[in-house]
């Protein structure tokens, strides 16, 4: 990534230091998102920005606490998948009317943990988050 400078890099340079991205997404304004998920089993998913111009406007590391922290009570799955990247599991609790995503991530306190999300099977809304802590820790 070192190779890649915001503003300057185009979307083939990205592609050509990271590879084929997950996913892209596409924007009305024109702007894409390309998504880097270094999981199931990683705790990073990368994110570059692609502005109108094709150039490299900005790249973030999304899973971290404060990203979680803007996931919100009433968020829709595409809302949730735009901002967090493909999670590393969905599990579904039917007799809870529950879909449960979680992605691996390593807080601040340098152990491991997930990060879930919580939905309502029918609505697919977000109805509350969790975390779960991995090992003895």
């Amino acid at each position: 990534m070192e190779k890649l400078s915001r503003g300057v890099s185009s979307e083939a340079d990205v592609r050509n230091a990271m590879g084929q991205p997950d996913t892209v997404w596409e924007a009305e304004s024109g702007e894409r998102s390309l998504e880097y998920p270094k999981g199931p089993a990683g705790a990073r998913t990368w994110i570059f920005y692609i502005g109108k111009d094709g150039k490299l406007s900005d790249y973030k590391q999304v899973l971290t606490e404060e990203n979680f922290a803007r996931i919100k009570v009433g968020m829709n799955k595409e809302e949730v998948r735009r901002m967090l990247g493909r999670p590393g599991s969905v599990m579904q609790f039917a007799r809870k009317n529950e879909e449960v995503w979680d992605w691996r991530y390593v807080p601040s306190d340098a152990s491991q943990a997930f990060f879930n999300v919580h939905m309502d099977i029918a609505s697919g809304l977000v109805t509350g988050t969790s975390r779960s802590d991995i090992g003895g820790h």
